[in-house]
């Protein structure tokens, strides 16, 4: 809890907390072992049907729950991968339709 104060003090005087920036770190690599377990592919059409046969041309990280960029931004933050950007054309099979 002793933390709290600092960072709402860092929030009223307008200072961004880095680990939460967007636009920032490394795009995630498919050969990286936690995108290969959730078969992460950063051009959505490039998924292995037979592998993953629930996946639908439709779903991409840009309308993805996890996906914390903008649906008109080229990259963004995933829990998911800390600290790296996915594709907003990308797709893992962690996939949950944006609400």
């Amino acid at each position: 809890m002793k933390g709290i104060p600092i960072i709402a003090a860092a929030g009223a005087l307008g200072v961004s907390l880095p680990a939460r920036a967007q636009g920032s770190g490394p795009m995630v690599d498919e050969k990286d072992p936690q995108a290969v377990g959730l078969g992460y592919k950063a051009d959505s059409s490039k998924v292995d049907k037979a592998k993953y046969p629930k996946h639908d041309a439709s779903q991409h990280c840009g309308n993805c729950q996890l996906f914390q960029g903008k649906a008109a931004d080229a990259s963004g933050g995933c829990p998911l991968f800390a600290g790296k950007q996915v594709a907003t054309k990308g797709w893992c099979s962690a996939w949950v339709k944006k609400a």
